[in-house]
């Protein structure tokens, strides 16, 4: 379980959210660029640090300002998949992917992680194991940074615009493989978006930012894949 509860001071309004998502959920953050989603992400990845507030994941405190907690981002088992993908263009596709290993520790010191030909194959991108990002689709370096997201074996994980620089079939088949990873890793997921309909078919929680500030939080009660499509079952409704 993910709780987050923070207020960020930025330059032209205070960013304030307040949610919990349980394992096996995906929460949307939902709304127009510079609407501080992104920020959410960071804090939460400890990348920055909120003003105040409190973030826990599985029950440890991963930042709280009432008692001066501030867990280093290697530390914190939360894989994050960024924006642009963020892939090394002078590494091949297998040291992308073992460099998420190294560059991430439990708070004991251990590095917990599966081996990297099994998470590369799961996500059909073994065959390209000595490739560059140069030499990569769109796709192809989506499926490789969320490889190297999930590594570690993360509590947690962070996906910011992943569907921003794909095209519509891409974008469908990105959209199944995270459900599928939903239902596999049993983890919660925060996932950024501008785009309606992926808020609609991919979150069990939705929670749309303006300015930093949460103006409709709702939750889709189920649903289901069927082939290459996700529908949902009679009944269901975006609730706000």
């Amino acid at each position: 379980m993910l709780q987050v509860s923070i207020n960020k001071e930025l330059p032209y309004f205070d960013l304030e959210v307040d949610f919990q998502v349980d394992n096996n959920q995906i929460l949307v953050l939902w709304g127009p660029s510079g609407a501080g989603k992104t920020t959410v992400l960071e804090c939460i990845a400890g990348l920055r640090s909120p003003s105040k507030g409190s973030i826990e994941l599985e029950g440890n405190i991963l930042y709280s300002s009432l008692y001066n907690v501030n867990i280093p981002a290697r530390n914190r088992r939360v894989g994050y998949l960024f924006q642009d993908y963020a892939l090394f263009p002078h590494m091949t596709v297998k040291q992308n992917v073992v460099y998420g290993l190294s560059n991430c520790k439990t708070q004991t010191g251990e590095s917990p992680a599966l081996n990297f030909t099994t998470v590369l194959d799961s996500f059909g991108v073994l065959h390209l194991i000595d490739r560059y990002p140069g030499q990569l689709s769109g796709g192809e370096k989506q499926r490789v940074a969320l490889a190297r997201a999930l590594i570690s074996q993360p509590q947690l994980l962070l996906l910011d615009e992943p569907f921003s620089a794909l095209d519509n079939q891409s974008k469908k088949n990105l959209r199944q493989e995270i459900l599928r990873l939903k239902h596999d890793w049993q983890i919660p997921m925060v996932l950024v978006t501008h785009d309606e309909e992926d808020s609609r078919l991919l979150g069990d929680i939705i929670i749309s930012l303006h300015k930093g500030q949460v103006i409709k939080p709702g939750a889709r009660r189920e649903k289901r894949i069927t082939g290459t499509s996700v529908e949902s079952k009679p009944g269901i409704e975006f609730i706000t």
